[in-house]
């Protein structure tokens, strides 16, 4: 008898490694990156063996400003600082009134595709361009006023204010807004009883942010001259009366991080509710 021939198994094939991809154009933007930041540290004209006396001056001027505030001047810096507030709340309701009802409109599905693209447009030129620009370009038309800062603001915080409100808009569940449009509504019904009920709090908390913004904002246009505490501090800081720069920077840093702290709590009341205690 013959004995039986046993069956082998298949050999199943290794499969090869697969090759490392190549990506010259990751390279070849790193090399671009690389080139334009040695430059422009090669063609800045800077003294770099002066960085090293840094420190000890940083500590200089600290003791010359924080040792012996000037606290006589007290009284006018917290009215500088309340013109500061009043420019920044001004300036947070005017973009708050231009901003909202364009940024509905630049939102998917509510206006046309020209006109969405115009106001985004229009939107992110504003991003691009500071307050204390503005600022400049309207010292002709209303001169060196807390209206110029104020104004300079507003203009600001359209950009701003204009792309955060249409992403919120896009960010809302579509639940609503297809039963508010199934039942006939028009567009500014469905922005009314789909949209806007759901994005309210995102849109409270946009406009708080935006005041904190544009209190710190008005202390750095006060540097022009429009008012407030940033004009306080840029004539002291001219005249080298360090004790009395040094008292108006403790009163800026108390005041924003006050507003800072009562915005937050707000902004978390708004989007997490009341606790539960």
């Amino acid at each position: 008898m013959t004995a039986p021939v046993l069956s082998r198994a298949p050999r199943t094939a290794v499969p090869a490694t697969p090759h490392r991809p190549r990506r010259p154009a990751r390279w070849v933007i790193g090399a671009t990156v690389t080139v334009v930041v040695v430059l422009a540290f090669w063609s800045v004209d800077i003294t770099w063996a002066r960085l090293a006396d840094l420190p000890s001056e940083l500590v200089r001027y600290g003791w010359l400003m924080f040792s012996s505030p000037t606290w006589e001047k007290l009284p006018d810096a917290l009215w500088q600082t309340w013109q500061s507030v009043q420019m920044a709340w001004v300036g947070t309701v005017l973009g708050i009134l231009i901003a909202t009802p364009l940024s509905l409109i630049a939102a998917r599905g509510f206006g046309h595709a020209w006109l969405r693209a115009v106001l985004r447009f229009v939107f992110s030129t504003i991003r691009a361009v500071p307050e204390i620009i503005f600022a400049i370009i309207i010292l002709s038309m209303t001169g060196l006023t807390p209206l110029t800062g104020a104004l300079a603001l507003a203009i600001n915080g359209v950009g701003t204010l204009g792309k955060w409100g249409y992403e919120a808009v896009e960010a809302v569940p579509p639940g609503p807004i297809e039963a508010a449009r199934a039942a006939g509504g028009s567009p500014v019904q469905v922005l009314r009883w789909g949209v806007w009920p759901q994005a309210t709090p995102v849109f409270l908390s946009f406009w708080l942010y935006r005041f904190e913004i544009n209190v710190r904002s008005s202390a750095v246009l006060g540097l022009i001259g429009v008012g407030g505490i940033g004009d306080m501090l840029t004539t002291y800081t001219q005249y080298r009366e360090w004790s009395t720069v040094g008292m108006l920077l403790i009163v800026v840093i108390a005041v924003t991080m006050a507003i800072d702290g009562i915005s937050g709590r707000i902004r978390r009341r708004i989007m997490e509710g009341a606790r539960v205690r």
